[in-house]
């Protein structure tokens, strides 16, 4: 399945497919390069956090940004290059994680998701204040990843990067999500894994029954803002400067809105579930403010119909029949429509 996804991946940039999955006027390697494939890497991220920890972020914006804000500043004032920042900022994102985590993650369920909120204001504030990184203005003249090799393959030199062709930046983000989902499946198989769906399911009595339930937590946290960080660096190298308004929270909202609507904790339903948040708005540009109403509606329509998502894992559907939702304490309370003590909790 995901040796197809791969090759489906390599193939999205051909022009017969843009001339409808773009509106006109839309170059469509540009659309993937900069919309829809940093948003798969980015819910692929959120997913370690959300789907497979169940631990609601609302903030992941901020790690984003961090490494945006890092490939800009060592590259532009101390001249690194991108492989060297792009390893940096996943250390600095991955810090990111452990220092919201450290002090937040005894929080639980709605309070969580208030502090990582605050978090994600606080970074964006925080540039926008900054000299350092020229506050509002930004920071300019951010050098592309160095071309490795000028070898071409059906008109396409897929490690040459420059201005005008966006499609060597796409494949660099494939790349960087096929790293991710091994990286990610490995664990989810893994003691880690059956860690984080253990405090996804019921936290106290993962903790009772010896799961150190703090510690792969905080591993969560900390892996979650690494991928998160590595899509900034791309962002930044492609668009060669960045300011604090491309780090808003609209962007966690979507990330988060991706995972929920694809099929939260499993792969493949996450990145479909992003690639059509990222899509949609795009897509129907040409009806201007409408777009987004008919985005919304869809949305709320997704969740009346089939709450589990476009493409859940059998697990996900189990939680969310016992009304757990697969979050943790979040939607624990009162038991699903078709679970047997339903009318007794909501009594209650």
């Amino acid at each position: 399945m995901y040796v197809l996804l791969v090759l489906v991946a390599l193939w999205l940039p051909n022009e017969a497919i843009g001339s409808f999955m773009a509106p006109s006027g839309t170059d469509w390697p540009t659309m993937l390069s900069d919309q829809i494939a940093i948003y798969v890497l980015l819910a692929l991220g959120l997913n370690v956090v959300v789907g497979m920890a169940g631990l609601l972020d609302l903030g992941y914006v901020a790690f984003y940004a961090v490494g945006g804000y890092t490939i800009a500043s060592f590259a532009t004032k101390y001249g690194w290059s991108f492989w060297e920042t792009l390893l940096l900022a996943i250390l600095f994102s991955a810090l990111a994680g452990v220092i919201l985590g450290a002090p937040t993650l005894r929080l639980r369920g709605d309070y969580l998701a208030i502090v990582t909120l605050g978090f994600g204001e606080i970074v964006k504030k925080t540039a926008n204040n900054s000299s350092y990184v020229n506050g509002p203005r930004g920071i300019q003249g951010i050098p592309h990843p160095p071309t490795l090799s000028e070898f071409e393959v059906f008109g396409v030199q897929p490690l040459k990067y420059a201005l005008l062709d966006s499609r060597p930046y796409y494949y660099l983000l494939v790349f960087l999500i096929v790293l991710t989902i091994i990286f990610v499946k490995r664990l989810e198989h893994s003691r880690v894994g059956r860690a984080w769906a253990s405090i996804r399911e019921d936290e106290d009595a993962a903790e009772l029954m010896g799961v150190p339930t703090f510690k792969f937590k905080l591993a969560a946290f900390a892996i979650g803002a690494a991928i998160g960080g590595s899509g900034g660096v791309v962002f930044a190298a492609k668009q060669t400067s960045i300011n604090p308004e491309n780090f808003v929270f609209l962007v966690s909202a979507l990330i988060l809105a991706g995972v929920v609507l694809g099929g939260s904790g499993n792969m493949p339903g996450v990145m479909l579930g992003a690639f059509v948040v990222a899509w949609l708005p795009e897509r129907f540009r040409g009806l201007q403010d409408y777009r987004m109403l008919i985005f919304g509606a869809a949305l709320v329509l997704m969740m009346i119909f089939r709450p589990e998502g476009l493409w859940p894992s059998r697990q996900r559907k189990a939680e969310l029949a016992e009304g757990t939702g697969g979050m943790g304490s979040m939607g624990a309370e009162v038991a699903g429509p078709g679970a047997a003590g339903a009318t007794a909790e909501v009594g209650k």
